[in-house]
């Protein structure tokens, strides 16, 4: 494992290990667990942090209020952008994270994420139809299934069917991804100019979407989200409620076909299949490390004191899900297991709000797959893969299947 030395002792350099880390990090933090559940490494980002692994210390870190998400509390010295069209959850802290989340919630509700579940069929059946229709009964599952699906159904739920999907997916990539720092502000600025029209038009012509019960939410005390609120969380929306269940559907796909004796066994019984979901997002979750978050005065994590000063501290969900300290035999895939405690939505205030909805994507896109393509098999070795880079999304950029 390569370090290189800074200001404060040595850095695990992630950036140096390259698409070998892109491919398989849970090996590295593994070997950093063991070590501790604090150190010092450069992000593939450029930006060094610190780095939290094992399981209960990835869960007091989500939890823990000195650990700010505002951006305000960062050090300038870090040279990150701020990624973002407005203000929204992830980008706060209490009270302002409670205010805008209440707003939220109040329309982003279960019941009308259940509404979803005959559309989000009607279109997963639509894109399996094009797919097998594929003269040499082969696909890009990325390009066929995963990515157009969520990016379907977030559009319809919140009222944007005319969004330019490739434009927009390569903002979000950008913003979200490894990207030199100019690069992921241009993309945000972009993103950010096309809401504030998308918003206006929205605003002319509401529906009965969520974008349109959001201009109307209002609490019992009159608050509503400003204008530059409603831009945020529609990029909130628009990048976490696509972003991540394509990866879920991507990773849990690659699970099944690279373990085919747990892909059997669904199959045989598909009273296994909310198990599966939950055991794919523990196993190989769509989110590696959470977002980031701030030191506002020194603390001590695991026995480490990091310093404040606004810090960037990195929680690593994908290491915490394969602690054997938690899951037994941590390592092996099995969609019999019991993986409730799984951290791949975060824990605490800022616990995926969208959770319910990437589950049923999850559910439908995989059954209905599984079903309609009886021999469907991985088109290319597991490790000519080629996986996404940067530390948030963990994902393929491809996955050749054959069916």
């Amino acid at each position: 494992m390569g370090t290189v030395t800074g200001e404060q002792g040595d850095i695990v350099d992630l950036a140096a290990m390259g698409a070998e880390f892109a491919r398989d990090p849970y090996r590295v933090y593994a070997q950093l667990r063991e070590r501790g559940p604090v150190h010092r490494v450069r992000m593939p980002e450029g930006a060094d942090c610190w780095l939290v692994v094992g399981y209960d210390e990835v869960r007091a870190a989500l939890n823990d209020p000195r650990l700010s998400k505002q951006w305000t509390n960062a050090s300038e010295d870090l040279g990150l952008p701020v990624v973002a069209a407005g203000p929204h959850m992830l980008i706060a802290d209490q009270p302002q994270h409670t205010r805008l989340r209440k707003l939220v919630a109040k329309e982003f509700t279960p019941r009308r994420v259940e509404a979803m579940a005959p559309r989000v069929q009607e279109v997963t059946d639509e894109l399996i139809d094009a797919m097998l229709a594929a003269p040499d009964r082969r696909a890009d599952l990325v390009e066929a299934l995963s990515f157009p699906l969520p990016m379907s159904v977030i559009c319809e739920l919140l009222g944007v069917p005319d969004l330019d999907r490739e434009a927009f997916r390569h903002w979000s990539n950008t913003a979200i991804g490894s990207a030199p720092p100019a690069e992921k502000t241009k993309a945000a600025e972009e993103v950010g100019a096309y809401l504030v029209d998308l918003v206006a038009a929205k605003r002319e012509a509401p529906g009965d979407d969520l974008l349109s019960a959001l201009f109307r939410a209002t609490d019992e005390n009159g608050d509503r989200l400003s204008p530059e609120e409603l831009i945020g969380m529609a990029w909130l929306l628009l990048v976490a409620g696509h972003e991540t269940t394509v990866n879920l559907i991507s990773n849990g796909v690659l699970a099944l076909l690279t373990h085919p004796e747990q892909l059997a066994a669904l199959r045989a019984d598909f009273g296994l299949l909310d198990n599966a979901v939950e055991e794919m997002l523990r196993y190989d979750g769509p989110v590696e490390t959470s977002t980031y978050r701030f030191t506002t005065e020194p603390m001590e994590i695991g026995g480490t004191l990091v310093p404040g000063g606004g810090e960037l501290v990195l929680v690593a969900l994908a290491d915490a899900d394969r602690d054997p300290a938690r899951f037994a035999d941590s390592h092996r895939f099995d969609i019999r297991r019991d993986a409730r405690g799984h951290v791949a939505f975060g824990h605490g205030i800022h616990y995926c709000l969208g959770a319910p909805l990437a589950r049923l994507e999850g559910r439908i896109a995989v059954r209905t797959l599984l079903e309609r393509c009886p021999d469907l098999a991985l088109d290319t070795h597991p490790d000519a893969l080629t996986w996404r880079e940067g530390l948030l999304m963990r994902g393929p950029n491809r996955l050749p299947v054959r069916f």
